[in-house]
């Protein structure tokens, strides 16, 4: 029997709203551990050479380990916390997010690291999955978006505060204290959120998509090991195309498993809507423009321009700072400007910040950055507050909950993608810079992988001759010119979404 039928209806009333707000506070404080490790990580990624050693290709799996698992089953996380429960999914990811945590405090070489990363990624996706669902069935109307709304702005915080606090670790505790804070984050979440969550399921879950899913994640990881290798082996290389082609083998199953199976994980013909396929963009263009950023500028700045961690996470904190308050600007205008209006006018806006940004050389003042980083996360911000509203605003109502699913994993997997693809132009475009110097091409190849990797010790040990301010010059050029290329994918996604989400405004306050 439900004990809350034997009290008065007031204290029943009561005791349903004490529930929801322990499952808000759990859900929120969880949501806290993912953006402070994944820009935490970024801060310490210097540190983390130093100590454990590592080629930069071995580095870089530090993140994407971390987004991959992450990205890959994230979609089959919501179907298992329908099955088997939200709460129970929601309390296994945390506490599994808090002892990897502490595991990789004590961890022994950088490959332990990395598998552990994975593991992190694994339970993050269990932990919003099991969390998120959790919400959508304690809250209904308004609040449900109040409380949405809620774990956004705790996402945004954990963006914008996260690098200040991974440099006060990292300069007063090692690295290693950024993931004692994770574990230290999820322990509170644990001990007292979960204790006030209600279980609930869906008494109609199916099961996952089990080929579905395996056929994701490989191509997932296939992909996103190409890219990773390629700086390495060249484009061209064996091992690398066959990488590439087995992506492309895998997912090319992936559709196929998705068009004959009874209940997909994937529902391939929402992409018949023009504006649901706009709205997709919107993750990946906030991934270039804004996401890499995150991890890019911490690397430049502390591994090659030699700023502290503490001054490299201050200057971090003019791009990750509008987070806290844009979106929510952005959802008010939306009562009088049109979703995909101010979506391509965040984008135009950023792209804006991006060429700035472009034209101020390595070595600068620290304040010459600080208005173009400003920009790119107002501009990012616009788009940022209106697209989870979006994705299932612009397909049929009874098909949200699939469209909702299916933006979540182009937003994490497309981060994953496109953080590989920036770290490989970048060290194509240094390699290009030091094509002139007269060495062989395997030297030069790994030069410009370790200064893309922000080790401009072990570059300038491979490249004597150069000297610091040679390499500082040649860097900076190489960054510039990337910047410029996110420039013009930005501008392009501006343009996409105008076109795909012009659609006329409706009347009302809800017509984002």
């Amino acid at each position: 029997m439900n004990p809350e039928l034997e009290l008065p209806l007031g204290q029943a009333a009561q005791s349903r709203r004490q529930s929801a707000h322990g499952v808000l506070a759990a859900v929120c404080l969880a949501a806290l551990m993912l953006p402070l490790t994944f820009v935490g990580v970024a801060v310490a990624t210097p540190a983390i050479g130093h100590e454990l050693g590592g080629s930069p290709l071995a580095l870089s799996w530090t993140t994407n380990a971390f987004m991959l698992t992450f990205g890959s089953v994230l979609m089959a996380a919501g179907t298992l916390a329908d099955e088997f429960g939200r709460k129970r999914l929601f309390s296994l990811g945390v506490a599994l997010f808090g002892l990897s945590s502490l595991a990789l405090v004590f961890v022994p070489s950088l490959l332990w690291l990395n598998l552990l990363r994975g593991v992190q990624g694994l339970a993050g996706a269990a932990a919003l999955a099991g969390g998120s669902a959790a919400l959508a069935q304690a809250f209904d109307g308004p609040a449900r978006t109040r409380a949405f709304s809620l774990l956004g702005t705790t996402f945004g915080v954990g963006l914008a505060f996260g690098p200040i606090l991974a440099g006060v670790l990292v300069e007063q505790a090692g690295w290693r204290g950024i993931f004692v804070s994770g574990a230290l984050i999820g322990g509170l979440s644990l001990a007292f959120g979960v204790p006030r969550m209600q279980e609930s399921r869906d008494p109609d879950a199916q099961g996952v998509d089990w080929p579905g899913t395996l056929s994701f994640t490989l191509a997932l990881v296939l992909l996103t090991w190409g890219i990773l290798q390629a700086p390495q082996n060249g484009w061209s290389s064996p091992w690398v195309l066959l990488l590439l082609a087995g992506a492309l083998l895998a997912l090319w199953l992936f559709i196929v498993v998705e068009r004959c199976a009874a209940r997909p994980m994937l529902d391939l013909s929402l992409f018949r809507y023009p504006r649901f396929v706009g709205v997709q963009v919107l993750p990946i263009a906030t991934c270039y423009c804004y996401v890499v950023l995150l991890i890019l500028l911490p690397i430049r700045f502390i591994g090659v321009e030699g700023y502290s961690a503490i001054d490299a996470g201050l200057l971090m904190l003019a791009l990750s700072a509008p987070m806290l308050v844009v979106p929510f600007a952005a959802g008010w205008l939306s009562r009088w400007c049109s979703a995909g209006n101010l979506s391509s006018l965040g984008l135009l806006l950023a792209a804006a910040g991006l060429w700035w940004l472009s034209r101020i050389a390595a070595g600068q003042a620290p304040a010459d950055r600080i208005w173009p980083l400003l920009l790119i996360g107002l501009g990012s911000g616009l788009p940022w507050g209106l697209m989870d509203g979006l994705s299932v605003s612009v397909v049929p109502k009874e098909r949200a909950g699939m469209a909702s699913g299916i933006f979540s994993t182009t937003r994490v997997a497309g981060e994953g993608i496109a953080l590989a693809l920036v770290v490989a132009l970048l060290a194509g475009l240094l390699q290009h810079a030091l094509a002139d110097q007269a060495l062989p091409a395997e030297t030069l190849m790994g030069a410009a992988r370790q200064l893309a990797g922000g080790d401009l010790p072990g570059t300038l040990a491979a490249l004597p001759a150069l000297g610091r301010e040679g390499l500082l010059a040649l860097y900076g050029q190489a960054f510039s010119q990337l910047l410029q290329v996110l420039t013009l994918m930005t501008l392009l996604a501006a343009l996409v979404v105008w076109v795909t989400l012009r659609e006329p405004r409706q009347p009302g306050p809800s017509a984002a």
